[in-house]
């Protein structure tokens, strides 16, 4: 492979993509949840354009998908309300619990064993999967989550009304190992977060993702806008925190007037920490989080950019394609337009000047 080819996956979904993540290290295999009601495992080596592994049917669209502790299980939720585990080997899938509306995003932490799920009924729900426990920990949100994000240690979660919690993540692990009463009621637990913040963002939350060295984390809105923070609470961090504007177009019929676009996705480099940007645009950025710089900005894709994903060991990038609300179109249709990409980056080509 060209250290700077970019391929285009075959047999990709047929409505618009809702996330797509990779295995971790240096797994080839990608994961991709649909609003077709289908998650897809594809490995992008192998054969010209990947190959498609399986795909596993639901009975409503999948909003959110994520690896487990190894490629042997995948954990998904969505428009069913359900939180499930898939046997990637079997087929077989399990509900591990039930929200009371449509579940938006799922992450899953390797180092305590648990599974976090944020749903719109304003609740998380903490699956601890190292314990014989089999009930889930139900935490009450003040607002409905938009986007949530990991790291080692701790848990983002963005919701509206530009509420952020950041919790500690082994404090809802153990808590969570500890439930035992099987009555739900008695499983909802008021949890204080480990810090309470406003959004830095004026307009509505649209992505976050956590640093990969745990001192931080980024955000976007649906206004052409990105947040840079840091977790320490101290006078001196919190005064580098800054946001700066993008994915915005010049209009085609009025001079001096830009078209803004909502970022739809971000991720963070495994390696360098820089962090990739995906907008309505179509446009996909790298940058420097630390210098305060883009890197470098790709040739804009056919469509918005729906989902974005380094691979584990950080040689690949995965972008998700299909159309959007941007250009208010009503006869919207994704079928044969949602596409994936994925770019095999060279050596430096990530690296910022803050890097490594």
């Amino acid at each position: 492979m060209s250290s700077t080819q970019q391929f285009e996956i075959s047999q990709p979904p047929s409505d618009a993509i809702s996330s797509l993540r990779f295995g971790s290290g240096a797994s080839t295999r990608l994961i991709v949840s649909s609003w077709d009601g289908n998650v897809y495992l594809y490995d992008i080596q192998g054969q010209s354009g990947g190959q498609l592994i399986q795909k596993f049917e639901h009975r409503a669209p999948v909003l959110d998908v994520c690896f487990g502790a190894d490629e042997k299980e995948a954990f998904s939720v969505g428009l069913d309300h359900d939180v499930r585990r898939i046997d990637l080997e079997t087929g077989e899938q399990t509900v591990l619990s039930t929200h009371e509306a449509g579940v938006k995003s799922v992450v899953y932490s390797p180092e305590t064993s648990t599974l976090i799920s944020a749903s719109w009924d304003k609740t998380l729900h903490i699956h601890t999967l190292s314990t014989s426990t089999k009930v889930a920990t139900t935490i009450p949100l003040p607002a409905k989550p938009f986007s949530i994000s990991l790291t080692t240690t701790k848990l983002v979660v963005a919701m509206a009304s530009r509420a952020v919690h950041i919790y500690d993540l082994r404090s809802l692990a153990l808590i969570s190992s500890q439930t035992a009463d099987p009555t739900p009621t008695a499983n909802t637990l008021e949890i204080e977060p480990l810090q309470r913040r406003e959004s830095s963002l004026r307009f509505m939350t649209r992505a976050v993702a956590c640093m990969p060295n745990d001192a931080g984390y980024a955000s976007s809105s649906i206004e052409g806008r990105v947040a840079v923070e840091w977790f320490d609470p101290s006078p001196e961090s919190q005064s580098r925190k800054y946001a700066f504007k993008c994915h915005r177009q010049p209009s085609a019929t009025e001079d001096a007037v830009d078209i803004v676009y909502p970022v739809n996705a971000l991720a963070f480099h495994p390696v360098y920490g820089s962090f990739a940007s995906g907008g309505g645009d179509g446009i996909v950025a790298l940058w420097d989080g630390v210098a305060k710089r883009r890197i470098r900005q790709y040739q804009r894709f056919p469509a918005s950019v729906a989902a974005l994903d380094f691979s584990g060991d950080g040689r690949y990038l995965a972008v998700a394609c299909c159309p959007g609300f941007e250009d208010g179109k009503e006869d919207w249709d994704a079928q044969g337009k949602t596409k994936v990409f994925v770019r095999v980056l060279g050596e430096s080509e990530a690296k910022g000047k803050g890097g490594k």
